[in-house]
């Protein structure tokens, strides 16, 4: 039972903090991947897909993978500004999205 006039005393209580933020053998997240995952489909918007840029890769080639046409290299440049200033500056490793066919 506490008694209403007594407060608890917490003057003697301690705290501590382990971090490994100054370790040397901190954990390597290089090789780590995301994925996204959409709805899209479900809705009626077409979907993208994600690929990841390889040595010697431009958007020509990549169109001509994914469309079956290196003309078509503009669609994935246009769905990708957020991040490509110019479509001959792609980086191996970078992730774009490559919109869904359109053969309508």
């Amino acid at each position: 039972m506490s008694h209403p006039d007594k407060k608890a005393d917490f003057s003697g209580v301690t705290s501590k903090v382990d971090s490994t933020a100054n370790r040397a053998d901190r954990a390597d997240f290089s090789a780590v991947s995301s994925r996204v995952d959409t709805t899209a489909d479900k809705i009626g918007e077409p979907v993208s897909e994600l690929y990841t840029v390889k040595p010697g890769d431009t958007l020509s080639h990549i169109a001509k993978h994914f469309y079956g046409k290196a003309s078509a290299w503009n669609t994935i440049y246009d769905a990708n500004r957020d991040q490509l200033d110019n479509p001959d500056r792609i980086q191996p490793g970078q992730v774009l999205r490559v919109p869904a066919r359109d053969d309508h």
